[in-house]
């Protein structure tokens, strides 16, 4: 329950604009040590884009919607904020299908089994060698998250000085040259000869982004450090209850720490100028006037523009490159190839179309303003380590739900006829998956009491108009480095806005993006070095 407007002070230590995920943890943090926090929410729910939703009427199955797993989210901001979070781990890795000599198969990496990827990696490839260099390049990884991950939840460090952390050893070095100061391509093709296998390491530095292997701007190198380095061990993790129990362990946490919500308001001005900061919203047909003496912001540098009338200034590597799709399946899909059994293939993440040479293909005819000829995506389903979202018939009947990330659909493909661009996509992504399988994924999909599939497909447009992200981007900007990048931002916490006292707690921060909570504890921490300054 929101806290009603009669009970509502004129006047907070602190209020934040936006009850996602970050916002969350910020409040938690700031009404744990003693500060008034009120959280105001546009939508008549908590959580943002780390809600689960009832998103097919017929089927009690509560789908995480826009975000699925969770990697960067800080041990210690769990340990802190006492959450009963459980974060179960998927016995594959990935599982990636392929034809070779006119037959099916698939490579299949396991998170519980080393020898079942090196056995899969010499049916693809006819030795182990290729299984021995992808551990190499991975421990680049895995090194450069060492030196880095702890520092996520301090003052930026200058980058010259972050990088003498990794003068130790000659991997340190490498790890850093690698992955922080020449294009991923150089390293990817240093390290790994396979086509398919290229590709595999390559998504991680794509998705959500529209970005290339040699891109100068290393916005993939920034991509990939984001999906590798969380907790020092980059695993993604499925979230038992889906992404809403993230959200309700969240508010909860808030709830107790004497944080209050108002949801269902909408913001018509911010004074951010003068001696203490104001926020202007509408509730209920009614307008109100708060007081903070600090203003959090847990929605994009775009928006908060639009509030101040100032002009936003997109860098080109902002631009989101993401399409999704989330169904509910009556049953699992039998695949083509048969030396592994589906339930292996689908509970990992599922690859198609995203050999490296493919994904070169795809990216130039999206640049040239048209929906790639095929389309990489993966796929995974949280129900095959997680079952609880779904009600027990369900489960029983054999449910499961799926969901699609799809690459290389940049905002701007879609800006001008959403509506047929996105029809248009979601056919080529089924068709993508379906090249793979004995039976079409539609006639595995739930159908509704009307006759609809269960299917509910995003583009990036849809994103930005259900969560304001700009151009669609789930990181809100393009991803940043661990580090400060100019000598105004070392020793900063990343959060600092033009304006006094007025804070960015969510994904606009630097450090921001994917669900990490990082932004909303540095922009906690800010608050309150503030004050004892």
């Amino acid at each position: 329950m929101s806290t009603s407007m009669s009970r509502v002070k004129s006047k907070y230590d602190v209020v934040i604009l936006g009850a996602g995920h970050n916002g969350l943890v910020a409040a938690s943090y700031l009404g744990r040590a003693g500060l008034t926090v009120l959280l105001l929410e546009k939508n008549d729910y908590i959580g943002g884009a780390t809600t689960s939703q009832k998103v097919f009427p017929d089927y009690d199955a509560r789908l995480s919607r826009y975000s699925y797993l969770v990697s960067l989210f800080p041990e210690k901001i769990i340990r802190d904020l006492g959450l009963n979070l459980e974060l179960r781990r998927r016995a594959t890795g990935s599982f990636t299908p392929y034809i070779k000599d006119g037959k099916h198969n698939g490579l299949l990496l396991s998170n519980v089994d080393d020898q079942v990827g090196r056995q899969s990696m010499i049916d693809l490839t006819g030795s182990d060698k290729e299984f021995a260099q992808l551990k190499k390049f991975y421990n680049l990884s895995r090194v450069f998250a060492e030196h880095s991950w702890d520092s996520m939840l301090e003052p930026l460090i200058a980058k010259e000085e972050f990088r003498r952390r990794f003068d130790v050893d000659g991997v340190s070095r490498e790890a850093w040259r690698s992955l922080a100061e020449e294009p991923l391509g150089g390293a990817i093709e240093r390290y790994l000869q396979n086509d398919l296998v290229r590709g595999l390491v390559l998504t991680d530095g794509k998705v959500g982004l529209f970005t290339h292997p040699h891109d100068p701007s290393l916005l993939q190198n920034r991509c990939f450090l984001y999906h590798l380095i969380g907790n020092k061990t980059g695993e993604w993790k499925v979230p038992v209850g889906g992404m809403g129990a993230v959200a309700r362990e969240l508010e909860e946490a808030a709830r107790r720490s004497g944080a209050e919500f108002l949801t269902g308001i909408r913001i018509s001005a911010l004074g951010l100028n003068g001696k203490s900061r104001t926020v202007e919203f509408e509730m209920a047909e009614k307008t109100e006037t708060i007081e903070a003496q600090f203003v959090l912001v847990n929605f994009g540098r775009n928006v908060l523009a639009k509030f101040t009338g100032k002009p936003f200034q997109p860098d080109a590597t902002d631009e989101g490159s993401v399409f999704k799709i989330n169904m509910l399946l009556r049953k699992l899909p039998k695949l083509k190839a048969k030396k592994y059994p589906a339930t292996d293939a689908w509970c990992g993440t599922f690859h198609s179309d995203e050999s490296y040479e493919q994904m070169n293909l795809s990216y130039g005819q999206a640049v040239q303003g048209r929906l790639p000829e095929k389309t990489p995506c993966e796929v995974y389903c949280h129900t095959l380590t997680d079952d609880s979202i779904l009600a027990p018939d369900l489960r029983e009947q054999g449910y499961q739900t799926m969901t699609l990330f799809g690459l290389d659909v940049p905002w701007s493909l879609f800006a001008r006829d959403n509506r047929t661009l996105r029809k248009e996509a979601e056919k080529k992504f089924l068709a993508s998956i379906n090249q793979w399988l004995e039976e079409p994924l539609e006639d595995c999909l739930a159908v509704g009491r009307d006759g609809t599939l269960c299917i509910e497909s995003k583009s990036p447009v849809d994103i930005e108009d259900s969560l304001g992200m700009f151009h669609g981007n789930i990181f809100h900007d393009a991803p940043t480095w661990p580090f400060a990048t100019t000598k105004t931002q070392a020793g900063t916490w990343g959060v600092e806005t033009e304006y006094e006292n007025v804070f960015f707690c969510g994904s606009s921060a630097l450090r921001g993006g994917a669900v990490s909570g990082i932004p909303g504890h540095n922009a906690a921490r800010k608050v309150l070095e503030t004050i004892k300054t």
